[in-house]
Protein backbone atom coordinates (compact mmCIF):
# COMPACT_ATOMS: atom_id res chain seq x y z
CA UNK A 1 0.00 0.00 0.00
CA UNK A 2 1.11 3.68 -1.26
CA UNK A 3 3.02 5.78 1.95
CA UNK A 4 -0.15 8.63 2.91
CA UNK A 5 1.61 10.48 5.94
CA UNK A 6 4.16 13.23 5.22
CA UNK A 7 5.66 15.40 6.57
CA UNK A 8 4.41 18.85 3.75
CA UNK A 9 2.18 17.75 0.94
CA UNK A 10 1.80 20.28 -1.69
CA UNK A 11 -1.58 20.48 -4.18
CA UNK A 12 -0.15 21.31 -7.91
CA UNK A 13 3.45 20.86 -9.31
CA UNK A 14 3.57 24.52 -11.25
CA UNK A 15 6.68 26.90 -11.02
CA UNK A 16 5.56 27.26 -7.36
CA UNK A 17 4.43 23.90 -6.37
CA UNK A 18 7.20 21.71 -7.73
CA UNK A 19 10.15 24.09 -6.50
CA UNK A 20 8.75 23.97 -2.68
CA UNK A 21 8.43 20.49 -2.68
CA UNK A 22 11.87 20.05 -3.75
CA UNK A 23 13.18 22.34 -1.39
CA UNK A 24 11.17 20.67 1.44
CA UNK A 25 13.06 17.52 0.36
CA UNK A 26 16.43 18.88 0.65
CA UNK A 27 15.67 20.25 3.64
CA UNK A 28 14.77 16.82 5.16
CA UNK A 29 11.06 16.70 4.81
CA UNK A 30 9.21 13.68 3.19
CA UNK A 31 7.11 15.50 0.50
CA UNK A 32 3.95 14.46 -1.67
CA UNK A 33 3.06 16.75 -4.25
CA UNK A 34 -0.48 16.17 -6.11
CA UNK A 35 -0.78 17.82 -10.00
CA UNK A 36 -4.13 16.68 -11.74
CA UNK A 37 -2.71 17.28 -15.11
CA UNK A 38 0.89 18.31 -16.04
CA UNK A 39 4.39 18.64 -14.09
CA UNK A 40 4.90 21.62 -14.32
CA UNK A 41 2.12 23.31 -14.20
CA UNK A 42 0.75 26.32 -16.76
CA UNK A 43 4.25 28.08 -16.88
CA UNK A 44 6.05 25.40 -18.48
CA UNK A 45 3.12 23.43 -19.92
CA UNK A 46 1.12 26.32 -21.71
CA UNK A 47 2.43 29.92 -20.63
CA UNK A 48 5.65 31.06 -19.96
CA UNK A 49 8.06 28.65 -21.84
CA UNK A 50 6.07 27.79 -24.98
CA UNK A 51 4.97 31.32 -25.36
CA UNK A 52 8.96 31.96 -25.45
CA UNK A 53 9.48 28.99 -28.11
CA UNK A 54 7.11 30.83 -30.52
CA UNK A 55 8.58 34.79 -29.96
CA UNK A 56 11.84 32.82 -30.46
CA UNK A 57 10.75 31.13 -34.13
CA UNK A 58 8.64 35.10 -34.88
CA UNK A 59 12.47 36.78 -33.55
CA UNK A 60 14.24 34.62 -36.31
CA UNK A 61 12.14 35.09 -39.00
CA UNK A 62 11.79 38.69 -38.31
CA UNK A 63 15.99 38.72 -37.98
CA UNK A 64 15.95 36.62 -41.94
CA UNK A 65 14.13 39.21 -43.40
CA UNK A 66 16.62 42.31 -42.06
CA UNK A 67 19.33 39.98 -43.83
CA UNK A 68 20.73 42.28 -46.12
CA UNK A 69 21.39 44.96 -43.06
CA UNK A 70 23.76 42.22 -42.13
CA UNK A 71 25.38 41.84 -45.61
CA UNK A 72 23.54 38.46 -46.27
CA UNK A 73 21.77 37.21 -48.21
CA UNK A 74 18.23 34.93 -47.98
CA UNK A 75 15.68 34.06 -50.74
CA UNK A 76 12.49 32.62 -50.22
CA UNK A 77 11.57 33.28 -46.64
CA UNK A 78 8.93 31.88 -44.94
CA UNK A 79 7.36 30.03 -42.29
CA UNK A 80 5.88 26.19 -41.57
CA UNK A 81 3.01 27.50 -38.48
CA UNK A 82 2.72 23.62 -37.46
CA UNK A 83 6.66 23.47 -37.16
CA UNK A 84 6.73 26.31 -35.08
CA UNK A 85 4.09 24.98 -32.80
CA UNK A 86 5.30 21.59 -33.01
CA UNK A 87 8.86 22.77 -31.70
CA UNK A 88 7.35 24.95 -28.95
CA UNK A 89 5.11 21.84 -27.97
CA UNK A 90 8.73 19.60 -27.62
CA UNK A 91 10.32 22.46 -25.90
CA UNK A 92 7.33 22.69 -22.95
CA UNK A 93 7.30 18.42 -23.21
CA UNK A 94 11.04 18.30 -22.62
CA UNK A 95 11.18 20.58 -19.47
CA UNK A 96 7.80 18.71 -18.27
CA UNK A 97 10.05 15.39 -18.04
CA UNK A 98 12.82 17.23 -16.68
CA UNK A 99 10.13 18.44 -13.50
CA UNK A 100 9.13 14.95 -12.96
CA UNK A 101 12.99 13.74 -13.00
CA UNK A 102 13.97 16.56 -10.48
CA UNK A 103 10.97 14.94 -8.40
CA UNK A 104 11.90 11.31 -8.39
CA UNK A 105 15.51 12.57 -8.13
CA UNK A 106 14.71 14.32 -5.25
CA UNK A 107 12.43 11.78 -3.51
CA UNK A 108 9.41 13.68 -3.90
CA UNK A 109 6.23 11.60 -4.35
CA UNK A 110 3.74 12.02 -6.83
CA UNK A 111 0.39 11.53 -6.59
CA UNK A 112 -1.52 12.73 -10.10
CA UNK A 113 -4.89 13.81 -9.33
CA UNK A 114 -7.90 16.34 -7.94
CA UNK A 115 -7.03 16.93 -4.39
CA UNK A 116 -9.13 18.79 -2.08
CA UNK A 117 -8.70 19.52 1.74
CA UNK A 118 -10.28 17.27 4.04
CA UNK A 119 -10.29 18.24 7.80
CA UNK A 120 -7.24 19.42 9.64
CA UNK A 121 -3.43 18.37 7.91
CA UNK A 122 -5.63 16.03 5.37
CA UNK A 123 -5.83 16.26 1.77
CA UNK A 124 -8.06 13.66 -0.48
CA UNK A 125 -6.82 13.15 -3.88
CA UNK A 126 -9.55 12.13 -6.50
CA UNK A 127 -8.00 10.02 -9.93
CA UNK A 128 -8.63 6.95 -12.13
CA UNK A 129 -8.15 4.87 -8.85
CA UNK A 130 -10.42 6.38 -7.00
CA UNK A 131 -9.77 8.11 -3.67
CA UNK A 132 -6.93 8.02 -1.24
CA UNK A 133 -6.30 10.25 1.51
CA UNK A 134 -3.04 12.07 2.47
CA UNK A 135 -1.75 13.64 5.45
CA UNK A 136 0.51 16.04 6.80
CA UNK A 137 1.38 18.73 9.21
CA UNK A 138 1.45 21.30 6.45
CA UNK A 139 -0.10 21.07 2.90
CA UNK A 140 0.91 23.96 0.56
CA UNK A 141 -1.98 24.98 -1.85
CA UNK A 142 -0.05 26.15 -5.51
CA UNK A 143 -3.06 25.56 -7.92
CA UNK A 144 -2.55 28.42 -9.98
CA UNK A 145 -4.26 30.44 -11.77
CA UNK A 146 -6.14 30.27 -15.68
CA UNK A 147 -7.63 32.73 -18.03
CA UNK A 148 -10.29 35.25 -17.15
CA UNK A 149 -13.48 34.71 -19.60
CA UNK A 150 -15.48 38.54 -19.95
CA UNK A 151 -19.41 37.52 -20.45
CA UNK A 152 -20.19 37.45 -24.02
CA UNK A 153 -16.42 37.18 -24.84
CA UNK A 154 -15.77 33.35 -24.51
CA UNK A 155 -13.31 31.16 -25.94
CA UNK A 156 -14.81 28.78 -28.33
CA UNK A 157 -11.33 27.73 -29.67
CA UNK A 158 -12.11 28.12 -33.41
CA UNK A 159 -12.70 31.93 -34.02
CA UNK A 160 -12.09 33.35 -30.61
CA UNK A 161 -9.22 31.98 -28.26
CA UNK A 162 -7.69 32.56 -24.34
CA UNK A 163 -4.20 31.57 -24.41
CA UNK A 164 -4.00 28.23 -24.73
CA UNK A 165 -5.67 28.19 -28.13
CA UNK A 166 -3.34 30.76 -29.11
CA UNK A 167 -0.53 28.22 -28.29
CA UNK A 168 -1.59 25.38 -30.76
CA UNK A 169 -3.47 27.88 -33.21
CA UNK A 170 -5.74 25.65 -35.40
CA UNK A 171 -5.14 28.21 -37.89
CA UNK A 172 -3.06 31.46 -38.57
CA UNK A 173 -4.96 34.26 -38.10
CA UNK A 174 -5.23 36.57 -41.27
CA UNK A 175 -6.67 39.55 -39.47
CA UNK A 176 -6.26 39.28 -35.44
CA UNK A 177 -8.10 41.23 -32.39
CA UNK A 178 -6.10 40.79 -29.49
CA UNK A 179 -8.40 41.85 -26.15
CA UNK A 180 -5.75 43.20 -23.63
CA UNK A 181 -2.32 44.50 -23.49
CA UNK A 182 -0.83 42.70 -20.52
CA UNK A 183 1.87 40.60 -21.33
CA UNK A 184 0.08 37.82 -22.62
CA UNK A 185 -2.24 39.82 -24.75
CA UNK A 186 1.12 41.85 -26.47
CA UNK A 187 3.23 38.49 -26.73
CA UNK A 188 0.72 37.05 -28.93
CA UNK A 189 0.11 40.20 -30.44
CA UNK A 190 3.71 40.50 -31.38
CA UNK A 191 4.16 36.77 -32.53
CA UNK A 192 1.01 36.94 -34.70
CA UNK A 193 2.10 40.39 -36.14
CA UNK A 194 5.38 39.52 -37.02
CA UNK A 195 4.50 36.37 -39.02
CA UNK A 196 1.99 38.45 -40.90
CA UNK A 197 -1.18 39.12 -38.86
CA UNK A 198 -2.56 42.25 -39.63
CA UNK A 199 -3.05 42.72 -35.60
CA UNK A 200 -5.75 45.25 -33.97
CA UNK A 201 -4.46 45.55 -29.94
CA UNK A 202 -7.63 47.12 -27.99
CA UNK A 203 -6.87 48.04 -24.71
CA UNK A 204 -9.33 49.53 -21.77
CA UNK A 205 -6.72 52.03 -20.11
CA UNK A 206 -5.43 55.23 -21.13
CA UNK A 207 -1.99 53.37 -22.45
CA UNK A 208 -0.49 49.76 -23.55
CA UNK A 209 1.57 47.80 -21.12
CA UNK A 210 -0.48 49.70 -18.77
CA UNK A 211 1.43 48.31 -14.87
CA UNK A 212 4.54 49.83 -16.89
CA UNK A 213 6.14 53.62 -16.52
CA UNK A 214 4.14 55.78 -18.98
CA UNK A 215 7.46 56.46 -21.09
CA UNK A 216 8.37 52.56 -21.61
CA UNK A 217 4.64 52.17 -22.66
CA UNK A 218 4.66 54.94 -24.97
CA UNK A 219 8.14 54.18 -26.50
CA UNK A 220 7.10 50.45 -26.90
CA UNK A 221 3.29 51.87 -28.97
CA UNK A 222 5.36 54.03 -31.03
CA UNK A 223 7.28 50.70 -32.08
CA UNK A 224 4.59 48.06 -31.95
CA UNK A 225 3.13 50.80 -34.61
CA UNK A 226 6.18 50.92 -36.98
CA UNK A 227 5.46 47.41 -37.07
CA UNK A 228 1.94 47.66 -38.47
CA UNK A 229 0.07 46.68 -35.31
CA UNK A 230 -3.32 49.17 -34.93
CA UNK A 231 -3.12 50.26 -31.06
CA UNK A 232 -6.55 50.78 -29.91
CA UNK A 233 -6.62 52.19 -26.06
CA UNK A 234 -9.01 53.68 -24.06
CA UNK A 235 -11.00 51.15 -25.38
CA UNK A 236 -13.75 48.36 -24.69
CA UNK A 237 -15.05 45.42 -26.55
CA UNK A 238 -18.62 45.11 -25.73
CA UNK A 239 -19.58 42.62 -27.42
CA UNK A 240 -18.58 39.39 -30.29
CA UNK A 241 -20.78 38.56 -33.28
CA UNK A 242 -19.79 35.14 -34.38
CA UNK A 243 -20.20 34.11 -37.76
CA UNK A 244 -18.88 31.12 -39.97
CA UNK A 245 -14.94 32.20 -40.70
CA UNK A 246 -15.55 35.79 -38.77
CA UNK A 247 -16.39 37.31 -36.09
CA UNK A 248 -17.65 41.20 -35.43
CA UNK A 249 -16.46 43.07 -32.97
CA UNK A 250 -17.97 46.00 -31.26
CA UNK A 251 -15.56 48.17 -29.69
CA UNK A 252 -16.82 51.27 -27.89
CA UNK A 253 -14.70 53.98 -27.32
CA UNK A 254 -15.55 58.03 -26.28
CA UNK A 255 -19.12 56.92 -26.15
CA UNK A 256 -19.13 55.54 -29.62
CA UNK A 257 -19.44 51.87 -30.85
CA UNK A 258 -17.55 50.44 -33.81
CA UNK A 259 -17.78 47.66 -35.53
CA UNK A 260 -14.88 45.48 -37.34
CA UNK A 261 -14.72 42.53 -38.70
CA UNK A 262 -11.82 39.32 -37.31
CA UNK A 263 -11.30 36.56 -38.48
CA UNK A 264 -9.51 35.69 -35.45
CA UNK A 265 -10.23 36.86 -31.27
CA UNK A 266 -7.72 36.16 -28.43
CA UNK A 267 -8.95 37.64 -25.18
CA UNK A 268 -6.24 38.51 -22.65
CA UNK A 269 -7.85 39.92 -20.37
CA UNK A 270 -6.58 38.76 -17.05
CA UNK A 271 -6.33 35.68 -14.95
CA UNK A 272 -8.52 34.42 -12.14
CA UNK A 273 -6.87 32.05 -9.69
CA UNK A 274 -8.12 28.09 -9.58
CA UNK A 275 -9.76 28.03 -6.27
CA UNK A 276 -12.88 26.00 -6.67
CA UNK A 277 -13.08 22.37 -5.30
CA UNK A 278 -10.49 22.58 -3.33
CA UNK A 279 -12.35 22.74 0.43
CA UNK A 280 -10.80 26.40 1.35
CA UNK A 281 -13.76 28.15 2.64
CA UNK A 282 -14.70 24.74 4.34
CA UNK A 283 -11.22 24.86 6.33
CA UNK A 284 -11.65 28.65 6.69
CA UNK A 285 -9.09 29.47 4.60
CA UNK A 286 -10.57 33.38 3.14
CA UNK A 287 -10.66 33.95 -0.28
CA UNK A 288 -10.96 37.28 -2.00
CA UNK A 289 -11.98 37.87 -5.73
CA UNK A 290 -10.23 34.01 -6.37
CA UNK A 291 -7.27 34.52 -4.80
CA UNK A 292 -6.77 33.31 -1.00
CA UNK A 293 -5.62 35.75 1.57
CA UNK A 294 -2.57 35.30 3.08
CA UNK A 295 0.23 36.78 5.38
CA UNK A 296 3.89 37.82 4.24
CA UNK A 297 4.64 34.19 4.91
CA UNK A 298 2.45 32.71 2.75
CA UNK A 299 -0.18 31.43 5.84
CA UNK A 300 -3.74 31.41 5.29
CA UNK A 301 -5.92 31.75 7.98
CA UNK A 302 -6.05 27.69 8.60
CA UNK A 303 -3.35 26.49 10.76
CA UNK A 304 -0.80 25.09 8.92
CA UNK A 305 -1.97 25.86 5.02
CA UNK A 306 -0.33 27.91 3.19
CA UNK A 307 -1.06 29.24 -0.55
CA UNK A 308 2.02 30.70 -2.87
CA UNK A 309 2.13 31.68 -6.72
CA UNK A 310 -0.91 33.36 -8.47
CA UNK A 311 -3.53 32.06 -6.39
CA UNK A 312 -1.72 34.12 -3.89
CA UNK A 313 -2.78 36.88 -5.84
CA UNK A 314 -0.35 39.28 -7.26
CA UNK A 315 2.02 39.84 -8.86
CA UNK A 316 1.15 36.92 -11.74
CA UNK A 317 4.88 35.56 -12.30
CA UNK A 318 6.67 32.00 -12.23
CA UNK A 319 9.54 33.65 -10.34
CA UNK A 320 7.44 34.76 -7.13
CA UNK A 321 5.84 31.92 -7.30
CA UNK A 322 9.12 29.83 -7.17
CA UNK A 323 10.00 32.24 -4.48
CA UNK A 324 7.22 31.77 -2.14
CA UNK A 325 7.37 28.15 -2.37
CA UNK A 326 11.32 27.97 -1.16
CA UNK A 327 10.30 30.11 1.68
CA UNK A 328 7.68 28.15 2.85
CA UNK A 329 9.91 25.17 2.70
CA UNK A 330 12.31 26.56 4.52
CA UNK A 331 9.74 28.00 6.69
CA UNK A 332 8.29 24.45 7.67
CA UNK A 333 11.89 23.00 8.06
CA UNK A 334 12.32 25.17 10.93
CA UNK A 335 14.65 27.28 8.76
CA UNK A 336 15.07 31.46 9.18
CA UNK A 337 12.51 32.39 6.08
CA UNK A 338 13.03 36.03 4.40
CA UNK A 339 9.40 37.41 3.15
CA UNK A 340 9.21 38.37 -0.43
CA UNK A 341 8.68 41.63 -1.23
CA UNK A 342 6.70 42.66 -4.25
CA UNK A 343 8.51 45.61 -5.54
CA UNK A 344 11.54 44.42 -5.92
CA UNK A 345 10.02 41.33 -7.88
CA UNK A 346 10.63 42.03 -11.89
CA UNK A 347 8.12 41.81 -14.45
CA UNK A 348 9.04 40.55 -18.21
CA UNK A 349 7.17 41.10 -21.36
CA UNK A 350 9.06 39.59 -24.65
CA UNK A 351 7.59 41.16 -27.16
CA UNK A 352 9.04 43.13 -29.58
CA UNK A 353 10.64 44.97 -28.36
CA UNK A 354 11.09 43.52 -24.91
CA UNK A 355 9.99 45.35 -21.86
CA UNK A 356 11.17 45.02 -18.28
CA UNK A 357 10.90 46.76 -15.23
CA UNK A 358 11.08 46.64 -11.11
CA UNK A 359 10.30 48.73 -8.52
CA UNK A 360 8.00 52.26 -8.44
CA UNK A 361 7.39 54.35 -12.00
CA UNK A 362 8.31 57.09 -12.01
CA UNK A 363 4.59 58.24 -11.12
CA UNK A 364 4.57 55.74 -8.36
CA UNK A 365 7.09 57.45 -7.04
CA UNK A 366 6.03 60.70 -6.79
CA UNK A 367 2.32 59.33 -5.43
CA UNK A 368 4.22 57.61 -2.82
CA UNK A 369 5.67 61.21 -1.78
CA UNK A 370 9.15 60.80 -2.87
CA UNK A 371 11.70 63.50 -4.28
CA UNK A 372 12.76 61.68 -7.60
CA UNK A 373 16.05 61.85 -9.65
CA UNK A 374 15.44 60.31 -12.89
CA UNK A 375 17.99 58.79 -15.34
CA UNK A 376 17.11 57.71 -19.26
CA UNK A 377 19.70 56.47 -20.87
CA UNK A 378 18.96 55.28 -25.38
CA UNK A 379 19.79 52.30 -27.09
CA UNK A 380 21.09 54.52 -29.97
CA UNK A 381 23.64 56.10 -27.37
CA UNK A 382 25.67 52.41 -26.99
CA UNK A 383 27.41 50.68 -29.66
CA UNK A 384 26.76 47.26 -28.77
CA UNK A 385 23.09 48.05 -29.57
CA UNK A 386 24.36 49.96 -32.65
CA UNK A 387 26.34 46.55 -33.49
CA UNK A 388 23.10 44.39 -33.10
CA UNK A 389 21.14 46.17 -35.16
CA UNK A 390 18.99 47.23 -32.30
CA UNK A 391 19.16 50.87 -31.77
CA UNK A 392 15.76 51.44 -30.43
CA UNK A 393 14.78 51.53 -26.99
CA UNK A 394 15.69 53.02 -23.55
CA UNK A 395 16.80 52.26 -19.81
CA UNK A 396 14.95 54.45 -17.32
CA UNK A 397 16.52 54.98 -13.51
CA UNK A 398 14.29 56.69 -10.42
CA UNK A 399 16.09 57.20 -7.05
CA UNK A 400 14.82 59.04 -4.15
CA UNK A 401 16.79 62.71 -4.46
CA UNK A 402 17.71 62.14 -0.84
CA UNK A 403 19.06 58.92 0.31
CA UNK A 404 20.27 57.44 -3.03
CA UNK A 405 18.02 54.53 -3.02
CA UNK A 406 17.15 53.09 -6.20
CA UNK A 407 13.56 52.72 -6.25
CA UNK A 408 12.52 51.51 -9.65
CA UNK A 409 14.41 50.65 -13.23
CA UNK A 410 12.73 50.82 -16.39
CA UNK A 411 13.40 49.43 -19.89
CA UNK A 412 12.18 48.82 -23.52
CA UNK A 413 14.52 47.45 -26.24
CA UNK A 414 16.57 44.35 -27.02
CA UNK A 415 17.60 41.90 -24.53
CA UNK A 416 16.44 43.61 -21.44
CA UNK A 417 14.71 41.04 -20.10
CA UNK A 418 17.80 39.40 -19.17
CA UNK A 419 19.30 43.00 -17.78
CA UNK A 420 16.75 43.78 -15.58
CA UNK A 421 18.29 41.51 -13.17
CA UNK A 422 21.02 43.46 -12.62
CA UNK A 423 19.05 46.29 -10.84
CA UNK A 424 16.76 43.61 -9.02
CA UNK A 425 20.40 42.68 -7.53
CA UNK A 426 20.81 46.21 -6.46
CA UNK A 427 17.71 46.62 -5.13
CA UNK A 428 17.95 43.39 -2.98
CA UNK A 429 21.82 44.41 -1.27
CA UNK A 430 20.05 48.47 -0.70
CA UNK A 431 22.17 50.14 -3.65
CA UNK A 432 22.71 53.59 -3.56
CA UNK A 433 23.69 55.86 -6.38
CA UNK A 434 27.32 55.68 -5.72
CA UNK A 435 27.68 52.41 -5.64
CA UNK A 436 26.01 51.81 -9.00
CA UNK A 437 28.30 54.82 -10.32
CA UNK A 438 31.62 52.99 -9.11
CA UNK A 439 30.41 49.78 -10.87
CA UNK A 440 32.53 49.28 -13.91
CA UNK A 441 30.21 47.69 -16.39
CA UNK A 442 32.29 45.90 -19.29
CA UNK A 443 32.43 46.69 -22.98
CA UNK A 444 30.78 46.49 -25.60
CA UNK A 445 27.70 46.04 -23.58
CA UNK A 446 24.20 46.11 -23.36
CA UNK A 447 24.61 46.51 -19.49
CA UNK A 448 26.82 49.58 -20.08
CA UNK A 449 23.48 51.60 -20.53
CA UNK A 450 22.48 50.86 -16.93
CA UNK A 451 25.20 52.73 -15.69
CA UNK A 452 24.87 55.65 -18.01
CA UNK A 453 21.19 55.88 -17.14
CA UNK A 454 22.51 56.16 -13.52
CA UNK A 455 24.68 58.98 -14.15
CA UNK A 456 22.23 60.53 -15.90
CA UNK A 457 19.75 60.83 -13.01
CA UNK A 458 22.98 62.90 -11.58
CA UNK A 459 23.70 64.63 -14.40
CA UNK A 460 26.82 62.71 -15.22
CA UNK A 461 26.18 60.92 -18.58
CA UNK A 462 28.65 60.13 -20.57
CA UNK A 463 27.60 59.04 -24.22
CA UNK A 464 24.63 61.48 -24.33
Amino acid sequence: MADTQFDMIVIGAGPGGYVCAIRGAQNGLKVAVVEREHLGGICLNWGCIPTKALLRSSEVFHLMHRAKEFGLKAEGIDYDLDAVVKRSRGVAKQLSGGVGHLLKKNKVTVVMGAAKLAGKGKVLVTNNDGEQTLSAKNIVVATGARARELPGLEADGERVWTYRHALNPPHMPKKLLVIGSGAIGIEFASFFNTLGSDTTVVEVMDRVLPVEDEEISKHAKKQFEKQGMTIMEKSTVKKLDRAKGKVTAHIEKGGKVEKLEFDTVISAVGIVGNVEGLGLEEAGIKVDRTHVITDEYCRTAADGVFAIGDIAGAPWLAHKASHEGVMVADLVAGKHAHPVKPESIAGCTYCHPQVASVGLTEAKAKEAGYEVKVGRFPFIGNGKAIALGEPEGMVKTVFDAKTGELLGAHMVGAEVTELIQGYVVGRQLETTEEDLMQTVFPHPTLSEMMHESVLDAYGAAIHF
